[in-house]
């Protein structure tokens, strides 16, 4: 791709985008800053919230994907995933995985797919949601015990999953502590989807019978997952999740904001950076589920991490993290995700006691060398 093209196609974007209609102003500045520095500036209760249900549907990496019954191919079928910023519906919190199917085939309120931004590379709009979401959700259960210790159980992902809060000394400064409990949220809402990508690869399947390898370390995955518990943070820090309505209507709002400002291109641009992977990222010749369809994945699980490399796209690097002390309490302190052994956990390497964040790199790591030895030469049958 030479220069001349990158600078004229920049040039048509940043022209298509100013004369978008706006998606409507939030209340201050978004913060996307690497680290970020954004603390409370409004405090307000958090409702008491219905535990997320499940994972939106996202999308396999690619475009015009074709799909594979028990390896015969679906006749008739193309699924069209690629999302424009003001095309994006409304958010709704807790969208059920029914109604994440309805919007796949054009019902539902939020239209969700993958998305090329110049700073940020592929964001998957799927998980954004999930992990804003679950952020929002995780942050009323710590302000609802504030300070005290407890333990809470989301469904089993190849282990029982457990949110463990430890007692720790709420700050008499109510922004201070509200920044605490927000920032923790954000934390464990990414170890969460971190973990969602290591149980998948090791064979989790939501749907019995119906495997998730070829979206397991999925390259845009974890960063679109990081975007997303960052923009809740900006919504809950600003006060605008005491209700869930409101919380919504920002959800909608911030996703297109954030997208703009990280340089979202039209649908047809998007089409064309895959076009470009097509046989280094993913093979257009295989059909959904076939784990072969995506070649390039993203083993790293830290939560502060860049997009994933982009052949001849170098300005698309836009780091993002999560802050690890707020008002001098460091926020692993606060709260952590275990994981604890159940029957399904023997499709795991073996482990007795409990895992936690400091195990997730290993077990991607070894996840990278099987891959990386199993993987077949494009094309093969």
């Amino acid at each position: 791709m030479s220069s001349l093209w990158r600078c004229r196609s920049s040039l048509f974007i940043a022209i298509t985008l100013s004369l978008l209609p706006s998606a409507g102003a939030i209340n201050t500045p978004l913060d996307l800053a690497t680290q970020p520095e954004q603390k409370a500036s409004a405090v307000s209760q958090l409702p008491a919230l219905q535990k997320p249900e499940g994972l939106r549907p996202c999308c396999a990496f690619g475009h015009d994907l074709r799909a594979e019954l028990k390896g015969a191919p679906v006749p008739f079928y193309r699924l069209d995933n690629i999302v424009e910023s003001h095309r994006l519906g409304t958010h709704r919190y807790n969208d059920s995985v029914i109604r994440g199917l309805t919007s796949m085939v054009g019902g539902g309120s939020e239209k969700n797919g993958i998305i090329y931004t110049t700073q940020s590379g592929f964001i998957d709009t799927a998980h954004v949601r999930d992990s804003m979401d679950m952020t929002y959700w995780i942050a009323s259960q710590l302000l609802h015990h504030q300070g005290s210790a407890f333990r809470v159980s989301l469904s089993n992902e190849l282990a029982r999953r457990d949110i463990v809060i430890q007692p720790y000394q709420v700050p008499s400064d109510p922004q201070q502590a509200l920044s605490i409990v927000v920032w923790t949220a954000a934390r464990v809402a990414f170890d969460l989807a971190a973990w969602h990508e290591i149980a998948q690869w090791y064979g989790f399947e939501s749907v019995p019978g119906f495997s998730e390898g070829v979206s397991a370390f999925s390259p845009e995955d974890l960063y679109s997952n990081l975007l997303g518990v960052r923009l809740a943070a900006s919504l809950l820090l600003q006060g605008e999740g005491s209700e869930i309505k409101d919380y919504n209507s920002h959800a909608t709002k911030i996703i297109t904001q954030a997208l703009d400002q990280l340089g979202a291109v039209s649908k047809n641009v998007t089409a064309q950076q895959f076009d470009r992977l097509d046989g280094q990222w993913w093979d257009s010749q295989r059909r959904v589920p076939n784990k072969w369809l995506v070649r390039h994945r993203n083993y790293l699980t830290q939560n502060a991490r860049q997009p994933s490399a982009i052949p001849g796209e170098p300005g698309a690097n836009h780091a993002l993290a999560l802050p690890e002390k707020v008002a001098g309490i460091t926020l692993d302190d606060v709260a952590a995700l275990e994981l604890i052994p159940i029957k399904a956990s023997k499709q795991l390497p073996t482990f007795h006691e409990k895992l936690t964040r400091a195990d997730f790199q290993r077990l991607a790591e070894q996840a990278e060398i099987e891959d990386t030895r199993q993987r077949p030469a494009l094309n093969a049958k």
